[in-house]
């Protein structure tokens, strides 16, 4: 477990951040993207069943920060596998970039979203740092709304680099970029107030 002061209305020691049995959380957890992504319930319904086959899936990991023993934040992911649906779409744009191999030895970064509400206090650094520094592979990857973002602001100050952009997944109405770092992730000094997500 892991205790950090929190920033602006949070006390110290007030966010907790350690692993969470996802498949035993994974309403609250949806209920949080949901917040954080602006889904409806016929996507909640859909990620949901997403969420528990990929926490079946061997070396899936999720680590939840909490509140007051309320889930804020969570993050999940696994060793990729070039099956993957998602391996299966972003394939052809690394290959097409020279980057394909960075499906190789990574771990994929499967989501991330703290609640807007408890959004910059370091939660998603914290989040992001904690699951890939107990990673066995040397690099992750992950794909975030390709637009300029906090959480792409993070992102990069965590050492990840665009691989492909305008990558475009079947259903989701805008385009997404692949980016990939080496493990283990890059620290960047806190500076309250703009931390990313």
């Amino acid at each position: 477990m892991l205790r950090f002061p929190g920033h602006g209305h949070l006390r110290p020691d007030d966010i907790v951040i350690g692993p969470l049995d996802l498949a035993a959380h994974v309403d609250e957890a949806l209920e949080v993207q949901a917040k954080a992504f602006g889904l409806g319930p016929d996507e909640v319904a859909v990620r949901r069943q997403i969420v528990l086959r990929h926490m079946t899936l061997p070396g899936a990991r999720a680590f939840g920060a909490t509140v007051t023993g309320r889930l804020v934040g969570f993050v999940y992911g696994m060793p990729n596998d070039r099956a993957h649906w998602w391996s299966t779409v972003v394939e052809p744009h690394l290959r097409a970039q020279g980057r394909d191999d960075w499906l190789d030895g990574s771990l994929v970064i499967t989501e991330l979203h703290v609640h807007p509400r408890y959004q910059k206090h370091g939660i998603g650094r914290s989040l992001i740092t904690t699951i890939t520094d107990g990673a066995d592979e040397p690099r992750s990857i992950l794909s975030a709304i390709d637009i300029e973002s906090p959480a792409r602001g993070l992102y990069r100050s965590l050492g990840y680099e665009d691989l492909a952009r305008r990558v475009h997944f079947p259903s989701a109405p805008k385009p997404y970029a692949v980016m990939g770092a080496p493990l283990p992730l890059r620290r960047a000094p806190e500076r309250q107030g703009r931390q990313g997500r």
